[in-house]
């Protein structure tokens, strides 16, 4: 079970991956304060998943806490732009 500092830094490190993603997709897959969200679920649940699949994310050293920072960002933008493309693609769906 991760420390709460951890959260916190894997949890500003997906808002800002979001909130990336969301400022490359303006238009139609932009998701407006969807983004923080999307990017702070990433962040924490990419994490999390990462940390099963390679024990280097398991540590709280400098290596792995940069890895954590640039993972959860990355996470973090990659379920941004996934909800992005699933909302966009309903509302086409629907017109």
């Amino acid at each position: 079970m991760p420390d709460i500092v951890a959260v916190i830094i894997w949890l500003i490190a997906g808002i800002a991956g979001g909130n990336a993603a969301g400022e490359l997709l303006k238009g139609d897959y932009d998701l407006g304060a969807g983004n923080t969200i999307t990017g702070a679920i990433g962040g924490v649940v990419g994490i999390l998943i990462l940390q099963i699949l390679f024990s280097t994310f398991r540590s709280f050293d400098y290596g792995p806490l940069l890895a954590q920072v640039l993972g959860a960002a990355v996470c973090g933008a990659a379920l941004t732009v996934i909800a992005a493309v699933v909302k966009t693609r309903r509302r086409r769906e629907r017109r």
